[in-house]
């Protein structure tokens, strides 16, 4: 009974007036920052972090949740509409949904991912609520070296962030690193880094980083090299899909969010990953494999409840651990951070208005997200036809006036603009702005955690080993380095040698 009652106190929470009007927002922004191609939810969730601080955290992690799952919702219509996935994890939804369209069957391609998609998101909504807490309450027995180890497992995840280069990733976590030292030392209060500058005496703003490093230099990107749309002009009609549809779509959405909510709680792109593992595992176990990538709606229908569930499970290690699984959740890990809250085991014991109002907050932001989805698509096909010149212009003016509100200091701006920049120069030399944020983030833990564990056992560093918990989690760490690093060396040493004969 203590499960539905604290799921009743979320709901008593999440159906107050302000949050039902932050998860609107936060569902609505998300959908239309998912079907505006380029932006995705981690440069919307940069961008409206600032909004937050003047909320309630309730109220902030609703809205932000509420972008980061919409936006899932969203990016379906881009890929089926235009042929352009508003975000990544609707890659795969361009294959089979594009060419529906193209059939004239552009509104059951629709229907079946709003359908999909909600019952995908609502599933994984439970699941998180039935492992979420069982696992903070083991969690529980953490000292510092737990959490120390527990940090260290954080920062190997973010070698699952990296697309290309290894070694990319890694200067990309060690420049986040040195960034998160900039400021007071935490022993001894004494400034380090700051180079003299005043305004760095407190550190890097968290804002006016993750601003930069997606937003602005997300624009200088897309000036450079502008994506042309090309919107169907077909008609779209019957949005809800016909019971042969239904047939062909049930399994695949049953598969589809069992996949996604599994893949959704690794380290890395889980939704990303597991868009493309049902999309595989559909077209391998069809009986007309032939008919993918020429319309299938299972092609529609797996993918898209895939990376809905997998929006929803993804939440399960950064509320019960503390550890972000990519760089939305290492956002939100912040924004609770900026709040006064830590993440981890006693999170939900000790803030379960926040967990428990989020939780059902996305029962109800997953009911609007299919309120707004088949009635607003002749909407969401006019947002399409945005040019860029209108676009980026308003997103610049956004970034400026959001930063400058947080301590109404010039120094913030001219922070997020060197962010900016560098992010562009980095994105240019293909290095990945997510390590760097992720190692940002996690990092003051990860000192803080080592303080205390050496404090605690007179500087001996073998408490991190001698203690089981710590040290499961620091050879799991280990392995996960490996696992990436193996082929990565094996593939330099057979360059070596092919050199070398």
């Amino acid at each position: 009974m203590s499960l539905f009652h604290d799921l009743a106190y979320g709901f008593g929470i999440a159906l107050q007036p302000i949050n039902l009007l932050t998860c609107f927002i936060g569902v609505f922004m998300g959908t239309l920052i998912g079907v505006l191609p380029g932006i995705g939810p981690v440069g919307a969730m940069s961008l409206l972090l600032p909004v937050t601080f003047g909320m309630s955290p309730v109220s902030g992690i609703i809205m932000l949740a509420g972008i980061f799952y919409g936006s899932m919702y969203g990016g379906s219509t881009t890929s089926i509409l235009v042929n352009i996935p508003g975000e990544a994890t609707s890659v795969v939804t361009c294959l089979d949904g594009y060419q529906m369209a193209l059939k004239g069957r552009a509104g059951p391609a629709l229907g079946i991912a709003a359908f999909g998609s909600f019952l995908a998101g609502t599933l994984g909504v439970v699941g998180l609520m039935l492992v979420a807490n069982p696992l903070a309450t083991l969690a529980l027995k953490f000292g510092p070296a737990e959490y120390f180890s527990l940090m260290c497992l954080g920062l190997s995840i973010l070698i699952y962030l990296t697309q290309g280069s290894i070694l990319r990733g890694f200067a990309m976590a060690g420049l986040g690193i040195f960034l998160s030292l900039i400021g007071q030392d935490l022993n001894s209060g004494m400034p380090r880094f700051t180079f003299g500058l005043q305004g760095l005496v407190d550190g890097v703003g968290l804002v006016p980083l993750v601003m930069g490093l997606f937003g602005i230099s997300e624009v200088l990107l897309n000036l450079e090299s502008p994506e042309e749309r090309i919107i169907l002009k077909t008609g779209i009609s019957h949005l809800f899909p016909n019971l042969e549809d239904w047939k062909k779509s049930a399994k695949p959405i049953v598969r589809g969010t069992l996949i996604g909510f599994f893949l959704g709680i690794l380290p890395g792109g889980g939704a990303i990953i597991s868009s493309f593992v049902t999309y595989a595992i559909e077209k391998k176990y069809s009986r007309y494999p032939q008919e993918f990538g020429k319309g299938a709606i299972e092609g529609v229908a797996g993918p898209e409840s895939a990376n809905n569930a997998a929006s929803s499970s993804g939440f399960i290690p950064l509320f019960s651990l503390g550890i972000p699984t990519n760089v939305v959740t290492a956002l939100l890990l912040g924004a609770l951070m900026v709040h006064g809250m830590r993440p981890g085991p006693l999170m939900i014991s000790q803030h379960p208005e926040v967990f428990w109002g989020t939780v059902a907050s996305m029962y109800v932001g997953n009911v609007m997200l299919l309120v707004l989805n088949l009635p607003l698509i002749g909407v969401w096909v006019k947002v399409l036809k945005i040019p860029y010149k209108t676009l980026f212009p308003l997103i610049l003016l956004f970034c400026l006036i959001g930063v400058y509100s947080l301590n109404n200091t010039i120094f913030d701006i001219y922070v997020m603009l060197f962010f900016g920049v560098l992010g562009y120069l980095l994105r240019k030399r293909k290095y990945e702005p997510a390590p760097l944020v992720m190692a940002f983030i996690l990092s003051p833990m990860l000192e803080q955690s080592l303080y205390q564990a050496l404090l605690l056992s007179d500087g001996r560093p073998s408490t991190f080993i001698t203690r089981p918990i710590s040290c499961g989690a620091l050879i799991i760490a280990a392995l996960l380095v490996l696992s990436a690093l193996l082929p990565w060396l094996q593939k330099k040493r057979k360059a070596t040698v092919t050199g070398g004969s």
